[in-house]
């Protein structure tokens, strides 16, 4: 019995590990704050990963959205290095936005995206978006 118990463990084991490997691994980006700022809005990230060797560089195409459905821009986010496991927070500031005019904000694609030593498609697959805030994330 212990011998399948020390197997079974094992077995999830590298099931977890594989996961990473193989594209279990993801992005989460949570819009934590909204503030406005001298001709602007700052909107503030916390950003993680669950890749194992953490993202070098991510930048994210986006479009914002008023909050009656227009498309107001498309711009780009550059979130910079990502460590493994590490949340990072990053703000962005969008000169001539009112915060209370933001109604939506679309992670329309990856721009770029660094794991290791090569551009790589991970960035594009396993991307969770929350928001702590009255803007919702689509993506």
């Amino acid at each position: 019995m212990r011998g399948l118990l020390i197997a079974l463990a094992l077995f999830f084991a590298a099931s977890i590990a594989n996961a990473d490997e193989t594209g279990g691994a993801g992005i989460t980006i949570d819009l934590n704050t909204l503030q406005p700022v001298e001709g602007g809005c700052q909107l503030t990230f916390v950003a993680s990963t669950t890749h194992a060797d953490g993202i070098e560089k991510l930048v994210f195409e986006t479009v914002l959205f008023t909050t009656e459905g227009a498309v107001d821009r498309l711009t780009l986010f550059d979130f910079g290095e990502i460590p493994a496991r590490a949340p990072r927070v990053r703000q962005f500031v969008l000169p001539q936005l009112e915060c209370a005019n933001l109604g939506q904000l679309l992670f329309n694609g990856v721009n770029a995206c660094q794991i290791g030593s090569a551009e790589n498609t991970a960035c594009a697959t396993g991307l969770t978006l929350t928001s702590r805030t009255d803007v919702e994330l689509l993506g």
